[in-house]
């Protein structure tokens, strides 16, 4: 019989003594965690490790004996050891050597009980496998990815014996950091004998944070309180809060500082690393915005936007309702600014194409009728834009500034406020798509209606079904009238729908880009990205073996290494839940309604139902 013992590298050099560590039946193997070093008295050994199976509750046993020779073998020593066997009775009993400067190993396992059967012996071979304590310790075993079934038994029961081997070492590590251990009558040997690791500054730290999560916490609770007042619930209040991606991202950060700040212990290494990557998310949020809110204060960069988004409102407005007059100076002043942060060069641009609709647009043949009647309703609501832009550019800057300074809650709410500007000022273009594509679509059910009365059917409402129907003459006589004038009429209808189709998608798109890098900081998992980058080993997603020695007349001597997480593995394991926006149809879906005319809104909250 094979027995698999992992024995801990920082234990090669450790002195003679006894073998302490954890007994797996199931996978035949054993995992040394310590040393015990000698001199000793038996009892103390033995209250240790009952007080180390009492507080990590993990079945800590004498596995055998190590020893570490000089150059010369010792045989009173090595006689002495195996002696203890009768004092700590375990089965199978292990026995290490090594001579020190050599490659001379030693390892046996003998039983007092011999089993029965053709094959049987009081001594089983050793296979030895070597890890590092440390970085087992503070890894995490990540189960593998699902694999086919004539894979998936092989790579269960491996997986399994890996898992116990971590779980053994990180259950133990009250053995290894727990300061009452050392200062008793034993001496052990492992990754930690010569101390604990720690830092000054990072044990203030640890003391500081409980009295600072303490007061964060309770101003949080205030915060949350009074977000779920009566008065926020009142109308129209909830309508706006839910149309408003600034509110929702509010909401989200809320969500995470409470959770960040909690006082309440994790209770799992997949929770703490949740509460890690939100802590730094939100600080790389908060570091961003006082980069942005510091770029946007200096040299009075929010006035010189504020001008540039709205020059001479007076005169533009004027031009606007009263066309051929002072046009020159409206030119003239929009060549100080650039043309794409100018609003009023905007609704200038949207007029000349409205007018240029209004013609023969590409040498096609409009209905002038209809052509004349949409082009001035469009070219009246831009005006009432324009007004609204008139009105409101006495407070632009001081809008401005407030944008600004909320960046100091985060980079993403400064973006949330960003797409909510953008929605607002382009609300006119919104009111186009929506005129056009409800104009169009109606013609469109008209057109397929008229179509099934020319074939003898209809359309059953009850029983949402295509029937066949008979018709007098009178109603043919109509139904031709009417679909060849939604006919003739479609070309001048659907040329209005496509060019503002077009233009509400440009300004979904760079709404999307938005929400697309507002979801990228609020659920990209920076410190998990941190640790496979420094220290790989924390995110292990396996081992592998390398051979030290393989002869015929020593033992197999292995090495386990650890295997790292993917990058993409680590996004898709630890990436954190966020309100952000994704498209809500698929690519033919939104074909279809982009051709029936049906309303899209491409971009929705991930929190929200599938239509």
């Amino acid at each position: 019989m094979v027995l698999k013992a992992f024995f801990p590298t920082c234990c090669a050099s450790a002195d003679s003594g006894l073998l302490v560590g954890r007994w797996v039946p199931e996978q035949s193997s054993a995992v040394v965690l310590a040393v015990v070093h000698f001199p000793f008295i038996p009892i103390h050994v033995k209250e240790l490790l009952a007080k180390v199976q009492q507080t990590s509750r993990v079945g800590v046993a004498v596995l055998g004996t190590w020893c570490l020779r000089q150059q010369e073998p010792e045989e009173s020593l090595g006689r002495f050891l195996e002696g203890l066997g009768t004092i700590f009775s375990h089965e199978p009993w292990l026995q290490l050597s090594w001579e020190r400067g050599s490659k001379s190993w030693s390892c046996k396992a003998t039983r007092r009980q011999v089993p029965n059967g053709p094959e049987a012996s009081g001594e089983d071979q050793v296979m030895l496998i070597f890890y590092d304590q440390r970085k087992v310790l503070l890894s995490q075993l990540h189960p593998p990815i699902a694999l086919p079934d004539h894979q998936a038994g092989d790579a269960t029961a491996s997986t399994g014996g890996l898992a116990v081997v971590f779980d053994t070492v990180a259950r133990s590590e009250v053995l290894f950091r727990s300061d009452r251990f050392h200062e008793g009558p034993v001496r052990l040997s492992h990754w930690q004998s010569e101390g604990v690791e720690a830092s000054i500054l990072l044990e203030l730290a640890k003391q500081a944070s409980g009295p600072i999560c303490l007061l964060l916490a309770c101003l949080l609770s205030l915060v949350s309180t009074a977000s779920t007042c009566r008065l926020w619930k009142l109308w129209p209040l909830p309508f706006i809060r839910s149309k408003l991606s600034t509110c929702e991202q509010l909401r989200l950060r809320l969500e995470h500082l409470t959770l960040v700040f909690s006082t309440q212990k994790a209770e799992s290494p997949a929770q703490l690393m949740r509460k890690a990557n939100m802590l730094v998310s939100v600080l790389l949020d908060v570091a961003l915005g006082l980069a942005l809110l510091s770029w946007l204060h200096s040299s009075n960069r929010i006035g010189q936007l504020a001008d540039a988004l709205v020059p001479v409102a007076d005169v533009s407005v004027r031009d606007s309702l009263l066309p051929g007059a002072g046009r020159p100076c409206w030119e003239a002043e929009c060549r100080l600014w650039p043309p794409h942060l100018c609003l009023q060069h905007v609704a200038e641009e949207l007029q000349h194409l409205l007018q240029w609709l209004m013609g023969a647009p590409a040498g096609l043949k409009m209905n002038r009728a209809l052509d004349q009647v949409l082009g001035r309703f469009f070219l009246y609501h831009i005006h009432l834009w324009i007004s609204y832009i008139h009105l409101l550019s006495p407070f632009i800057e001081r809008i401005l500034w407030h944008v600004g300074l909320s960046a100091c809650l985060g980079l993403t709410v400064a973006l949330s406020l960003l797409s909510d500007i953008i929605a607002l000022l382009t609300f006119h273009i919104y009111c186009f798509y929506v005129y056009g594509a409800r104009l169009y679509c109606l013609k469109i059910c008209g057109l397929s209606s008229l179509w099934r009365l020319f074939r003898g059917k209809k359309w059953n409402v009850l029983r949402q079904r295509v029937d066949s129907c008979s018709y007098d003459l009178d109603q043919l006589f109509i139904g031709t009238l009417l679909f060849t004038i939604l006919l003739f009429l479609l070309p001048t209808t659907a040329l209005y729908y496509l060019v503002f189709t077009l233009l509400r998608l440009l300004v979904v798109t760079v709404q999307g880009l938005i929400h697309l890098l507002v979801d990228l900081i609020n659920s990209l998992p920076l410190y998990s990205l941190g640790l496979r980058l420094c220290r790989p080993y924390r995110l292990a997603a396996g081992v592998k073996f390398r051979i030290l020695e393989h002869e015929a007349s020593r033992p197999l001597r292995l090495l386990m290494q650890i295997n790292p997480l993917s990058y993409g593995r680590v996004v898709h394991t630890y990436r954190l839940p966020s309100c952000g926006c994704h498209p809500k149809h698929s690519w033919g879906s939104l074909c279809r309604k982009l051709f029936f005319g049906e309303l899209i809104y491409p971009w929705r909250q991930r929190g929200d139902k599938q239509d």
